[in-house]
């Protein structure tokens, strides 16, 4: 039988039981257990696939048929990861075309994009074809349809990464992030892509701070490059990057009051006490009333947590003199 790329249920379609070149196969129904509490509906074209697919499993056949058996089962469940597992041992048996098998799995995704078996099945074949020329271009289209969309970013960096594809990419994240720069998932993509190449040297963190701020300071509410920035901070301290410091300083002088800048004035005086301990009262008094602008007025959701962390520097640093 010809492999159809629909979802739905061809005009033509025959049960296996009702194949000819099937019926030597004895079909294995589903066993749920002499007492089962919900049993499923299955529709008859369901059911019968499946009992052809478990007969396969207990036989281990691998054979053309086969394939064409795991594609209507996948056809009905995209989810099963053991029809997939099976197709693939039925491939590399067959030592079957892997670019046609490249090009289902391609439409197969753009129906189910957010299936984790589709993604782990393009991987392999990828793997095995040795040839990621398709992937990258690939997953941008997935991306350009759903920019958060967590198994084309699993993808996208195992390619990379396998591949060494890293030239170009941060082009690439950079596009993305301008053209939304409420994306979440471009800005830990940058952090994937300098992490393994050219690190974060105190150069490269100088620069990130600069491209970080550019950001920040057309939306000083977008949480993503406020995290960024503090991830790249951590490399070293706030204290090695005094162009943070003083940039929090003039947003909150102007009268800017994002909780992401609250927070990170917050971590600037933390750092402070931690190396001056208790002599340092003036960034205590500081981060008190950062936390408590925080509680009361700025993120008040977590009131009771900006409290937590005002009292415990309280307790922590203040001097008994």
């Amino acid at each position: 039988m010809a492999e159809s790329s629909s979802d739905s249920e061809p005009e033509d379609y025959i049960l296996y039981r009702d194949r000819d070149e099937w019926n030597d196969v004895v079909p294995v129904e589903q066993d749920d257990g002499p007492s089962s509490i919900v049993s499923i509906a299955y529709s008859e074209q369901f059911k019968d696939v499946y009992d052809y697919f478990r007969a396969i499993l207990r036989t281990g056949e691998k054979s053309r048929r086969v394939l064409a058996l795991t594609f209507d089962a996948i056809r009905m469940n995209p989810a099963n990861y053991t029809v997939w597992h099976y197709r693939r041992l039925v491939l590399k048996e067959l030592d079957a075309d892997l670019n046609a098998e490249l090009d289902y799995i391609t439409k197969t995704i753009k129906s189910h994009p957010k299936n984790y078996q589709v993604w782990y099945h393009r991987q392999v074949i990828v793997k095995w074809l040795a040839d990621p020329s398709q992937e990258l271009q690939f997953t941008a289209f997935i991306l350009s349809k759903d920019s958060k969309n967590y198994h084309a970013w699993q993808h996208r960096q195992w390619v990379i990464q396998h591949f060494s594809l890293w030239e170009g990419e941060l082009a690439y994240v950079d596009k993305l992030i301008q053209d939304d720069i409420r994306n979440n998932s471009a800005w830990n993509q940058r952090y994937f892509v300098v992490a393994n190449t050219t690190e974060f040297s105190t150069e490269v963190i100088s620069q990130e701070i600069k491209y970080t701020i550019g950001v920040i300071s057309k939306a000083k509410n977008n949480e993503s490059p406020w995290n960024y920035l503090r991830g790249v901070v951590s490399f070293n301290s706030y204290a090695d990057n005094p162009s943070v410091l003083e940039y929090c300083n003039s947003l909150y002088e102007s009268k800017c009051r994002s909780p992401h800048l609250l927070s990170m004035l917050v971590d600037i005086c933390e750092e402070s006490l931690k190396l001056n301990q208790s002599s340092d009262q003036i960034n205590l008094d500081k981060a008190l009333k950062y936390c408590a602008e925080l509680a009361m007025e700025y993120d008040t959701i977590r009131c009771a947590y900006w409290t937590f962390v005002g009292d415990n520097l309280e307790a922590k640093y203040r001097s008994a003199s």
